[in-house]
């Protein structure tokens, strides 16, 4: 064999390992995001969920406060047992769904 036979043998062995190095590592980093990936999830639903309940909140006080400015109007307005009846079906969804989640978690 020559050296240059020698020299390209060395090469191959060398990106070769280093190729699987880098394998192994992004494996390992995959699988640790797959691990962490739940909680992640969890975590997000989580946050998404409070928003949604303190925007529900909001908007009812808000409600409130018009219903009791403007008492009268709001009587009138149909529409208004229908989306505090959605807001309730709204918050009962989200308190199964988040019992779902822990029990997947």
């Amino acid at each position: 064999m020559t050296n240059s036979d020698y020299l390209l043998k060395a090469a191959i062995k060398k990106v070769t390992e280093k190729l699987n190095d880098l394998v192994v590592e992004k494996i390992e980093e995959a699988t640790n995001i797959a691990q962490d990936a739940p909680e992640i999830i969890k975590k997000e639903f989580d946050t998404l969920k409070e928003a949604i309940i303190e925007e529900a909140e909001r908007m009812e006080k808000e409600m409130r406060k018009n219903r009791n400015t403007e008492t009268s109007q709001y009587y009138k307005d149909p529409n208004l047992s229908e989306v505090l009846e959605e807001i309730e079906e709204i918050k009962e969804k989200i308190e199964e769904f988040n019992i779902k989640i822990d029990n997947i978690i």
